[in-house]
């Protein structure tokens, strides 16, 4: 078993609040919420914690060579037609 340390953070009170509330519906502490979040992010499965929209998009582009011209090329095309 790994050695546990104590770690303080700076959160708006209204988000420790809501946190700890979710927390509660799911039978855990604020600690393990946050140990959960940080074990997600190593592990293959860490985007389902994105919404879906968003870790579908999940790594889309990449391989692919994008440049600051090639972003104002599609501006220009998209606005100017």
């Amino acid at each position: 078993m790994q050695t546990q340390t104590k770690l303080t953070l700076r959160l708006n009170s209204a988000l420790i609040e809501q946190a700890k509330a979710y927390g509660k519906t799911r039978g855990k502490s604020l600690s393990q919420l946050v140990s959960d979040f940080f074990v997600a992010l190593e592990r293959e499965d860490g985007p389902a914690l994105l919404p879906p929209l968003v870790a579908s998009l999940k790594g889309a582009a990449r391989g692919v060579e994008l440049d600051e011209d090639d972003y104002r090329q599609h501006l220009a095309k998209k606005h100017l037609g």
